[in-house]
């Protein structure tokens, strides 16, 4: 069973400069909260409460300041350097001591992904005994992302790395969950032409041993990745129009670990009157404690 689960939020975010020259990417807003809220939440859905933050020197002292030790939302933030980007695959030899030879999650901070149940699929992965499971998307653009293809009986069978010609359309989200020979698997990566391991080797890895498992999101689920100007814009967008229209918020951790039961109503209350009080946000946390006293139910998200 998954336990822990990373964000790798490091990088130097030139593809959105100049916003991200004084500030990550990751700390942005995406309609009313951070960035990082979105992939945070994620891993809170799956059951995860013992997470570690990777970030560059610069930026890590900014995600301390804004998700401090994650306490206020029942669950364990820790934090992690990373001095150089080397690729996805360094998250994990960076993270070995905080394993210490367990299972994991990880989820790169600029991903969101929204569905009905999602929680369902997270918490299959998180419960896979041995191997990987990676999540898939159909994208108009699978020149732009890992693709995985998968034969006539939904086995995978190739992986390729934004393909001029691809197979399929099966993109791999950001989203990996991995067994405890993870951060073993990524030392022992070699450097590809670009110069970085590549997270489809680690996926790779596992798909010829044929322990690989592929949670495919479906109709009804959608995935962006908020890693581009316009991408980020289309997020803020999409999670507008959602929680416009029906009333729920998006990538909330605080709504999260109350419906999880990590935190009680008192704690939430007090988080709603403290520093929120005056915002949307904070009257919306008000509102589900309201709405909950009158109904007496308590829906998970």
């Amino acid at each position: 069973m998954i336990t822990k689960g990373i964000i790798l939020a490091g990088g130097s975010g030139t593809r959105l400069y100049p916003a991200t020259l004084a500030i990550s990417k990751q700390l942005l807003p995406v309609y009313d909260k951070p960035m990082i809220y979105y992939p945070l939440t994620i891993l809170m859905l799956a059951g995860i409460r013992d997470v570690l933050i990777i970030s560059t020197p610069h930026d890590l002292p900014q995600f301390e300041t804004l998700l401090r030790d994650g306490s206020q939302w029942g669950i364990n933030l820790s934090y992690a350097v990373q001095e150089h980007p080397e690729g996805l695959p360094q998250a994990y030899t960076i993270a070995r001591e905080f394993l210490n030879g367990e299972p994991s999650a990880m989820i790169l901070g600029d991903n969101i992904i929204y569905g009905a149940r999602l929680s369902a699929p997270l918490l299959q992965a998180c419960e896979k005994p041995k191997g990987a499971t990676i999540f898939t998307y159909q994208t108009r653009e699978p020149e732009r992302f890992g693709i995985i293809n998968l034969d006539k009986k939904q086995v995978p069978v190739s992986i390729e790395e934004k393909p001029k010609n691809p197979k399929s359309n099966n993109a791999i989200t950001g989203l990996y969950f991995f067994d405890e020979r993870a951060s073993d698997i990524a030392a022992d990566l070699k450097p590809s032409a670009r110069g970085e391991t590549e997270i489809t080797d680690m996926i790779r890895f596992y798909m010829e041993e044929k322990t690989l498992g592929v949670a495919q999101l479906g109709r009804g689920y959608f995935w962006l990745d908020a890693g581009l100007h316009d991408s980020m814009l289309e997020s803020s967008k999409f999670v507008a129009m959602i929680e416009r229209h029906q009333r729920f918020k998006v990538g909330c951790p605080e709504e999260v670990a109350w419906r999880q039961e990590w935190i009680t109503d008192d704690e939430l209350l007090k988080i709603a009157h403290g520093p929120l009080v005056k915002s949307g946000y904070g009257q919306y946390l008000e509102e589900i404690i309201n709405d909950f006293i009158h109904s007496g139910k308590r829906n998970r998200v």
